[in-house]
């Protein structure tokens, strides 16, 4: 008999092909068993197209009367772009299904396996919840809390330093971790960055990836509106928002004829105000993850406001001395009581540098 946590763990790596394509949706996976036999199975692939339940479905066709369906995320039960899985799954008459997880998302939480439940279907959950949640980061925080999952990626030296004196950042680490770095970028709803990154490097800010993944949203930090309308990300592929709090007219004019858009934000501290900014790019862009890909000043702002959930650090075996640019500018110098601890969760090789995920186990706005 096949197990419960083999059948969801094949579940969970159909769920991980969605990885680039599925957002602003969860990465879902499901698998349908009858017999000790995988009868169907299926992973969501982008909005507005069939969930994953469907696909499974279709594929057991009327083996799936009397099999268990073991799902990644509770099946949604409300009319969305497609219809509710709940209703397919009780007409495919499956006799018991198993979810990972309950749906964070507010429209189901629960409300789709008391559905399933109602209609005589023996409904189980917490199978592997916890690898199906790290699949799914930016869509529990979303639901959750309201803003997206936010991911910091940070190139730095031996000795913590991410540019030299004079700024000249490029490159300091090899290929293989520039790379790398492409697949963070796919797999995010949006890349944000700083004016003063932009103005230094003229990034494009683009996946330059053969495989199959949506372009995610460039978003720049401009307080002041300095984009030049030139800007070498307004030319590619996708789009580019600009969330500023100055009101010239003539300047979002100029921009938006560039092709970015332009949305004001809240003064904050020295600029805009990051809480305001993630709840905008949640609630008005359905950002599930973030990456962060800025300088000292805004990756500082963005730890010390507590709104940091991940670290992706590369760091290359070369120093460039206590002259050169820090990983972070804080705004008042940390005592050693007040250091930021981290938990790091894993150390790889990435060619000849090496990349370091870590979380803060407690940020200074806590």
């Amino acid at each position: 008999m096949t197990s419960d946590h083999a059948c969801m763990a094949h579940a969970l790596q159909l769920a991980a092909h969605g990885l680039y394509t599925a957002h602003p949706n969860p990465r879902v996976g499901c698998v349908i068993v009858r017999d000790g036999e995988i009868v169907g199975a299926g992973w969501h692939q982008r909005s507005g197209e069939a969930h994953a339940e469907i696909h499974a479905l279709q594929q057991a066709g009327a083996r799936a009367r009397g099999a268990t369906a073991y799902v990644t995320l509770e099946p949604c039960c409300h009319h969305g772009r497609t219809p509710p899985c709940t209703d397919a799954l009780i007409q495919a008459g499956v006799a018991r299904v198993v979810a990972a997880m309950r749906d964070p998302n507010p429209k189901v939480a629960g409300a789709g396996l008391k559905q399933l439940e109602t209609a005589g279907i023996a409904v189980e959950t917490g199978v592997l919840q916890t690898e199906a949640e790290r699949l799914n980061p930016g869509f529990i925080m979303r639901m959750r809390a309201g803003r997206p999952f936010v991911r910091c990626k940070l190139a730095m030296t031996l000795d913590g330093r991410t540019a030299a004196a004079d700024g000249a950042s490029q490159w300091i680490t090899g290929e293989a971790a520039r790379a790398d770095v492409q697949y963070w970028r796919a797999r995010s709803s949006a890349i944000l960055t700083g004016i003063g990154t932009v103005l230094a490097d003229d990034p494009h800010l683009t996946v330059r990836l053969a495989d199959d993944h949506l372009h995610p949203l460039r978003v720049v930090l401009d307080s002041r509106l300095r984009l030049p309308p030139g800007a070498r990300m307004l030319q590619e592929p996708g789009q580019t928002l600009i969330l500023t709090a100055d009101g010239d007219d003539a300047k979002r004019a100029a921009l938006t004829q560039a092709g970015a858009t332009v949305a004001s934000m809240p003064h904050g501290n020295g600029g805009i105000d990051l809480h305001a900014a993630l709840r905008y790019l949640a609630t008005e862009h359905d950002i599930n993850e973030l990456l962060v890909e800025a300088g000292p000043i805004l990756s500082g702002a963005l730890l010390e406001a507590g709104l940091i959930d991940e670290l992706v650090i590369y760091m290359a075996p070369v120093l460039l001395g206590d002259g050169a640019r820090s990983l972070f500018h804080l705004s008042t110098p940390l005592t050693m009581p007040q250091r930021i601890e981290l938990n790091i969760s894993e150390i790889r090789a990435v060619g000849h540098d090496w990349r370091i995920t870590a979380t803060p186990s407690k940020p200074l706005a806590a």
